[in-house]
């Protein structure tokens, strides 16, 4: 559970990447360690992500797939099966997210 202090203090590191914006090393790390151990600012960062890769999206299909996280943030992220094995496409995601 996040105290509201970490909590606003994520979520403004976190809207400095989606404007992308400067973040320290140290900003990052701060909020990759959140990130692995909490859902919810996985969610936050990924779309943080997606708006500094694509920009705000506009109505339609894009803005639904942004609100709902689903997609690939960028080409790199994408499953190609002739060239990737599924668990190692899996490994690079938080613990909670990998499989047993």
């Amino acid at each position: 559970m996040l105290t509201p202090k970490t909590r606003l203090r994520l979520q403004e590191i976190i809207d400095r990447i989606a404007a992308a914006e400067p973040v320290s090393l140290a900003e990052r790390i701060y909020v990759q360690k959140f990130a692995d151990r909490d859902p919810t600012v996985w969610s936050w960062l990924r779309r943080a992500r997606r708006t500094q890769v694509q920009g705000t999206p506009r109505e339609g299909l894009d803005r639904f797939l942004a609100q709902m996280d689903l997609g690939e943030v960028g080409p790199e992220g994408a499953f190609d099966p002739r060239r990737d094995d599924l668990g190692e496409w899996f490994s690079g995601a938080p613990g909670w997210l990998r499989r047993s």
